[in-house]
């Protein structure tokens, strides 16, 4: 972590318009193929979507360190997107994100959570396995830019 940003605080918040030059280097720095400012925008619009932000506030401002959105439907929730800022990657924001959206999933009376990861990412595999996921199913080339198949993964709430 960089010397100015010695002492930082973490304050989840609801993500909006403001953030998105933000949310967009993430997105670009974090996935092969990233979304699009419109693709966050309908995310936005949508009643069921759940898209939030973490915060990272120091002495000098604050900037988005990493976001994530989700919708809750009927009985589950369904991760859609979840990324941190290659500087702040490890420091435990994305396992934070996790059990938010357990903790929220849990106050909606979701029984389930689900997800769908590229299996070359193991990372993000390790990372949904310590949060109680499992495989359950596969999604044949389901990534259309590396034709890539995706490992289906449940956890209950």
């Amino acid at each position: 972590m960089c010397p100015e940003r010695d002492v930082m605080q973490v304050v989840l918040d609801l993500m909006g318009k403001k953030d998105l030059p933000e949310i967009m280097a993430i997105e670009k720095e974090s996935f092969t193929s990233p979304w699009t400012e419109g693709m966050f925008l309908d995310e936005l619009r949508i009643a069921h979507a759940q898209c939030l932000v973490a915060r990272l506030s120091h002495d000098k401002g604050s900037i988005v360190g990493g976001y994530m959105i989700f919708w809750i439907v009927a009985d589950e929730a369904h991760l859609h997107n979840v990324a941190v800022k290659k500087e702040f990657r490890r420091q435990g924001l994305a396992r934070g994100f996790m059990n938010i959206m357990k903790e929220i999933a849990k106050q909606a009376g979701v029984k389930y959570q689900t997800l769908e990861v590229r299996e070359s990412n193991v990372g993000a595999i390790n990372l949904y396995r310590k949060c109680g996921f499992v495989v359950k199913g596969r999604r044949p080339l389901y990534y259309t830019d590396t034709h890539e198949d995706a490992l289906i993964m449940w956890a209950d709430v």
